[in-house]
């Protein structure tokens, strides 16, 4: 079973209405939508902004269903000149730049445990949703996504992001999301639409931008799920 999970309704709510044969359970607090969309059976579910809440979703949805790879969709800011808003990010790996033990010797956004800083996406699922992507007439980057618990519109923060961690892209949810299916050996993927640039503008671009954004990682995340539907009648 697929797992899809976006952070708010915009997100995800367009997913969620297409399900069919749909059962909703309830699971700490987060309503998990399973079903089949083109004969693909998936479960969708709204984590709600911020690494717990991420973290929290995943960890549910993969304890709780049959799920055998996870897709995080939904929004992201710019981390470099060359990702401009609409363009899509699909990560080759996942950080979480707010990890900071550094006083104790380790460097920023290490995560002990997977003893890494970098999670590695699962490369075939990103490279089927890039392919996906690229013939829906998008333009995509792929790169570091950066997670953290704070709405990136500084450019300070922005250039330290790309500058430490190498990012493309800057968000919430998707380092924590990466951390939960890597300790539990599920593959997953990232894909963001670019809402913003994550400097002092973003918080009037983000209003403006969030639902074209949002709509453009939807759409290309059912366009996916038609070439899944389409490879099973293969067999």
């Amino acid at each position: 079973m697929l797992g899809i999970i976006g952070a708010m309704e915009v997100e995800i709510d367009e997913i969620k209405k297409k399900i069919k044969n749909k059962t909703t359970s309830s699971i700490a607090g987060v309503d998990f939508v399973c079903g089949f969309m083109e004969n693909v059976m998936v479960c969708a579910a709204k984590c709600s902004p911020g690494k717990v809440n991420a973290a929290l979703c995943a960890q549910a949805m993969i304890d709780n269903f049959d799920i055998d790879k996870i897709i995080n969709i939904g929004v992201g800011c710019s981390l470099n000149s060359y990702v401009a808003v609409k363009n899509v990010v699909i990560a080759t790996d996942v950080c979480e730049y707010d990890i900071d033990i550094t006083a104790l010797g380790e460097p920023r956004g290490y995560i002990n445990g997977l003893n890494t800083i970098k999670v590695k996406a699962d490369e075939q699922l990103s490279e089927q949703l890039a392919r996906t992507a690229i013939q829906s007439g998008e333009k995509i980057h792929r790169g570091t996504v950066a997670s953290g618990d704070t709405f990136i519109a500084d450019a300070a923060l922005k250039q330290m992001l790309s500058d430490e961690f190498g990012a493309i892209c800057g968000e919430m949810e998707g380092g924590a999301i990466g951390h939960t299916c890597a300790a539990n050996g599920i593959p997953f993927a990232v894909l963001r639409s670019i809402s913003d640039g994550g400097d002092e503008k973003s918080s009037i671009d983000y209003p403006t931008f969030k639902k074209i954004a949002a709509e453009t990682s939807t759409a290309i995340l059912i366009e996916y799920i038609k070439s899944e539907q389409k490879q099973f009648s293969l067999f």
